[in-house]
């Protein structure tokens, strides 16, 4: 080919990776060499609630049941968010589960044992959590005992732990109006539509700013066709969702009339109590994903974490300091483990012996693998944890109805986190292959 044959082909200029086909064609090109993302888990989520609606529609797609379906993986998803800061290292937490419920017992205790305000009996819990991941942190870090074995001994020792702080067989009750209206009450309609405006908007204005960024230091940027499809796609999505829950999702039996009331004592004949709006939790869902994935990717601390997680030895050669890395994403995994036991307290109106256990590990672990963080460490996000989460909660509350075996629902949970590892897996490999 002649030099003039080559300056006459269509290449776009820096900073411009051209229009929507050609973000598409790069995107395949880039999950060909092995960089799948979150990609089977959304076309997972998509097929479960595809098949889950064909088979109980009347039952599963309904606002009444999505709004269940959220208050069901809340906890489960907010502490995969925390796990993802671990699994980002290439290690393994196995005591969030109890750390949660370690934390949701200081909780209970403070308030009615000795009766704290609830802001108080709120830091105190939290505190207990970073305390947990504080241990654990240093005895990974420093002893350098492998984060499985002392995970699995906090995991026993926690669940002693939470027996000596509120009795074998114990139920503590919350007594805090606030702290229970998490994840009992909603969101006026106007808030609902008021926060859908205000993520839109804020998804808007960050990406633009990142897209000008780039192309201002002359490198490669989505266009602003791309850029207009991501945010109305994002739109239309959580429209939806909003339109859904702020319906009337209470059943109005014949002959009366929905209607807001304050109070069970105040409710009037001939009148039930409106159920619609956005869940509180999904605000603190939200507050959780904006902080923390600041903190990944837009810190020196967040590049720290994926250096390490990449190649511990080149990161400690390279002068980042490997020991205080681990120890904080341990603070960190732990601390979210509190804010998880708090709302699975909220959920419950209680806190017993059994709270962060069952399987709450075992589903917040396959929610963050599920999502696409990587068990080997150095790649994930933490909206992989709300993707996962979901599809996690879409199994175990799509499959109650349509089976009454609930070992079902185990068998197929852990196939979709083992099939979830073998892409990741896969997906290393490929990209090794690759040189990516």
């Amino acid at each position: 080919m002649s030099a003039t044959q080559v300056t006459d082909v269509d290449i776009p200029e820096a900073g411009d990776t051209g229009g929507i086909g050609q973000a598409l064609r790069d995107y395949f090109v880039r999950v060909k060499g092995g960089e799948v993302g979150s990609l089977p888990a959304v076309a997972g989520l998509i097929v479960l609630i595809a098949l889950f609606s064909v088979l109980q529609g009347t039952t599963f797609f309904t606002a009444l049941n999505f709004a269940n379906l959220i208050n069901q993986g809340t906890a489960v998803i907010v502490l995969a968010m925390g796990l993802v800061f671990v699994l980002l290292l290439g290690e393994i937490d196995l005591s969030a589960g109890f750390a949660a419920g370690t934390a949701a017992a200081v909780l209970a205790v403070g308030l009615t044992k000795y009766g704290l305000p609830w802001p108080v009996a709120l830091i105190a819990c939290l505190l207990t959590g970073t305390v947990i991941g504080l241990l654990l942190g240093l005895l990974v870090a420093k002893l350098g005992i492998p984060s499985f074995v002392v995970t699995l001994a906090a995991f026993l020792g926690l669940q002693g732990v939470m027996l000596l702080i509120i009795g074998e067989g114990g139920t503590i009750g919350i007594q805090s109006d606030f702290l229970l209206a998490i994840m009992n009450r909603n969101m006026p309609v106007w808030a609902g539509w008021l926060l859908w405006a205000l993520v839109i908007l804020g998804y808007a204005g960050v990406t633009f700013r990142a897209i000008r960024a780039r192309k201002a230091a002359g490198l490669s940027g989505s266009s602003a066709s791309v850029w207009a499809a991501k945010v109305v796609s994002l739109a239309i999505l959580l429209g939806i969702a909003v339109y859904l829950l702020n319906g009337q999702r209470q059943i109005v039996r014949a002959g009366k009339q929905a209607c807001v009331v304050m109070g069970p004592p105040n409710e009037p004949v001939g009148c039930i109590p409106t159920l619609q709006g956005v869940p509180w939790a999904v605000l603190v869902v939200l507050l959780l994903l904006v902080g923390l994935t600041f903190v990944l990717s837009r810190t020196s601390f967040g590049r720290h974490v994926y250096a390490v997680g990449g190649n511990t030895e080149a990161a400690r050669r390279a002068g980042i300091k490997v020991s205080s890395i681990k120890i904080t994403c341990f603070m960190i995994c732990s601390t979210m483990a509190a804010v998880a036991g708090v709302l699975l307290a909220s959920r419950d109106n209680s806190v017993s012996p059994t709270t962060g256990g069952a399987q709450t590990l075992l589903f917040a672990v396959g929610a963050a693998v599920i999502g696409g963080t990587s068990l080997f460490g150095g790649r994930g996000r933490v909206i992989d944890a709300i993707i996962g989460g979901l599809v996690v909660a879409v199994i175990a509350n799509g499959l109650p109805l349509i089976t009454s075996q609930s070992g079902i629902q185990y068998v197929v949970t852990g196939g979709v986190l083992l099939v979830a590892a073998s892409v990741d897996a896969l997906s290393r490999r490929r990209s090794s292959a690759s040189g990516r």
